[in-house]
């Protein structure tokens, strides 16, 4: 088995990153390497799948934590050899599966009793989650847009219709777990000689051999798969968000429902608008006599265009409120407001006579035309008087 490098190597972080760092880097990541951006690209589908992989077990805080404590052999049964890797096999306790095995084998498990992997091999079992990303443009998200996407998830084989066998073929019970799906182990530890409970290897838990295994999945019942699907995005999105759709990720084992897909959504920044939560900001240029006189000028919003009067003597830098004109609220009928800042354009390349008509202006304002200069150079003059 190829050595895996460590999950938090794999997303550029270092141990103790926060839920926010780890999500941070997993989109950047999955970006980076996402296959539609790669389609010919097998390298890139690996880091891909790798770094998937790595979200999957930092995002879960269980999963985490097992990792942390004893690296890839805490989330994967099967890393470093698995069942007979002796004392390399699970952080040197010899024969172990994962954690639950060890609490259960040295302190009877959790509550005093003994966890019945016989009884559950066989059970059910839910499909996993897959993880994909999804990028819109922002009017897109503040309006709702459905998209098509491709994802590559487990599905339940057409051919064998998830039984695993070939057809007309028979099943026997299995030697080896007796059809129970599970085998009881001795180990020695230093505790002394436990038992523990694991699922058969011999049949996978499922308690039966087939004869003749199903030649398209070979016998699990799944088979790897892209399908085409039409996620609907629903308007008030925001950059970062993720979507879950129900019974899109992994089919189940043994009859157990499908996981979900969880698509996070990157919203492309737009040219006028910027957006904080459900409220809208932009800018808008206006002339010197506009600004002076006042004047209604045109507002663009995400839903159209209003008209807005500007009062006399408006200053640059003024912010006014446009109420209900921002994204909706996800889920309700509801929406943000949209502010709109004022900045008045200095005129340049002015002719001659248009220099002197200013001048001449400038020169016919009195104190009370501009205040805020006025007290400026008055709290100036105050200054210098104290030193």
């Amino acid at each position: 088995m190829a050595e895996k490098r460590d999950y938090y190597e794999v997303l550029g972080l270092q141990k103790g990153a926060s839920e926010d760092e780890i999500k941070k880097a997993f989109k950047t990541m999955a970006r980076k390497y996402h296959p539609d951006l790669h389609p010919d690209d097998k390298e890139a589908a690996e880091k891909f799948k790798e770094v998937n992989e790595a979200y999957e077990v930092l995002s879960d805080s269980q999963k985490r934590a097992r990792y942390d404590q004893f690296g890839h052999a805490g989330v994967d049964p099967n890393y470093g050899g698995g069942a007979g890797a002796g004392a390399g096999g699970f952080g040197g306790f010899g024969g172990f599966s994962d954690v639950s095995d060890i609490f259960e084998s040295f302190f009877g498990g959790f509550g005093g009793g003994s966890r019945s992997t016989a009884s559950s091999a066989n059970a059910p079992r839910r499909g996993g989650d897959v993880n994909s990303n999804v990028t819109i443009d922002f009017m897109e998200a503040c309006k709702g847009v459905k998209k098509k996407m491709r994802i590559t998830h487990m599905v339940k084989c057409d051919q064998c219709n998830g039984t695993g066998a070939d057809a007309n073929t028979t099943t026997s019970t299995c030697t080896e777990c007796h059809g129970r799906g599970s085998v009881q182990v001795n180990q020695r530890t230093p505790f002394g000689t436990v038992s523990s409970t694991r699922v058969c290897s011999r049949c996978g838990g499922k308690g039966k051999i087939v004869t003749n295994p199903c030649s398209k999945c070979r016998g699990s019942g799944r088979c790897r798969t892209t399908s085409d699907i039409e996620l609907k995005i629903p308007a008030g999105i925001d950059n970062g968000q993720v979507l879950r759709v129900g019974g899109q990720g992994d089919a189940g084992l043994n009859g157990g429902p499908s996981g979900d897909l969880n698509v996070s959504v990157n919203v492309r920044p737009h040219d006028l608008f910027t957006r904080r939560g459900v409220d809208i900001y932009c800018e808008i240029p206006i002339t010197y006599a506009q600004a002076v006189l006042g004047d209604k000028v045109t507002v663009p919003t995400i839903k159209g265009k209003v008209e807005y009067d500007i009062p006399e003597g408006t200053q640059s830098g003024t912010k006014f409120r446009l109420r209900g004109e921002g994204v909706k609220y996800l889920g309700r009928e509801s929406y943000g407001d949209q502010y709109v800042t004022v900045v008045v354009e200095v005129p340049r390349k002015l002719t001659r006579q248009q220099k002197e008509l200013l001048q001449k202006f400038d020169d016919s304002l009195e104190e009370k035309n501009q205040a805020k200069r006025q007290s400026f150079f008055e709290k100036l003059k105050r200054r210098f008087e104290q030193q």
